[in-house]
């Protein structure tokens, strides 16, 4: 009797490993690369908008900005010379979004800003180089710490005849206004007193000293970051809107007691 031989099993794989191993390793490397590809994109806008200077200013100035007010700033029929205005008007014109101006009209409105705080920066700095104005302040002028009650007296005194004196703005004339300041930075409360943008006047340190800037952009600084003691405040309108309130809602209330009353004595 032959002896048997018995067959060894070999373990064959399935026809779809194959396929699974070259899917997974794509998967793989495909998600490492688009990793990558995300880490890499997210640091070069930075590296590239850090390096911008006073000649990359110039470039976006005179592509976006000479139409207006000149190759070389020094104006034309359709937008003032820049000589003198300095890097803090430019910088608070343009990050407030009023520069560069949507149309004409009595006054330039605040929208959002058309560059990056990088090319406005640059822009600045340009403009400065090529004719120095005001700049910008002291970390300590802007921080809030200063005489708040002093603060609250020289506005009432110098700037609550535009810009109310809970700081809620104010109509002008032939369609002008003073904006509001309740969501106003620091920097744009100091800067609009240093360039007297739009109607506001220049107040220089003959008018304001320095100290007393930062009074008042402390006191403003206050009242944004406190709510109304009265309760609602009925956009700090003063009288009118608090008689209107009282004519619609008070009277009204009498008027509709009364009905009731009359209806059910009847």
């Amino acid at each position: 009797m032959a002896p048997q031989t018995t067959r060894r099993k070999t373990g064959r794989r399935s026809k779809w490993a194959a396929a699974a191993l070259i899917g997974i390793g794509l998967l793989v490397t495909g998600g490492v690369y688009a990793g990558a590809s995300a880490a890499m994109a997210a640091t070069e806008p930075a590296a590239v908008s850090s390096a911008l200077t006073a000649d990359d200013g110039k470039k976006l100035f005179q592509a976006n900005c000479a139409t207006c007010h000149g190759l070389n700033m020094e104006g034309t029929a359709d937008g003032p010379s820049l000589y003198g205005v300095g890097e803090l008007a430019v910088e608070f014109q343009m990050s407030t979004g009023r520069m560069p101006l949507q149309m004409q009209g009595p006054q330039a409105p605040q929208k959002p800003a058309q560059f990056t705080e990088d090319q406005i920066r640059a822009i600045a700095a340009w403009v400065q180089s090529v004719s120095p104005g005001p700049t910008y302040p002291s970390e300590e002028i802007l921080d809030g710490e200063g005489d708040v009650a002093n603060g609250a007296e020289l506005f009432r005194t110098n700037c609550a005849m535009c810009h109310n004196v809970a700081a809620a703005g104010g109509a002008l004339t032939e369609g002008k206004y003073a904006p509001a300041l309740t969501s106003t930075s620091a920097l744009h409360m100091y800067a609009a007193m240093v360039t007297g943008p739009q109607n506001m006047p220049v107040f220089n340190n003959m008018t304001l000293t320095q100290d007393e800037k930062r009074d008042i952009i402390s006191a403003l600084l206050f009242l944004q970051e406190n709510e109304s003691a009265g309760g609602f405040s009925l956009g700090s309108l003063g009288p009118v809107s608090e008689g209107l309130f009282i004519w619609i809602f008070g009277i009204g209330t009498l008027i509709a007691i009364t009905v009731w009353i009359t209806a059910k004595s009847n």
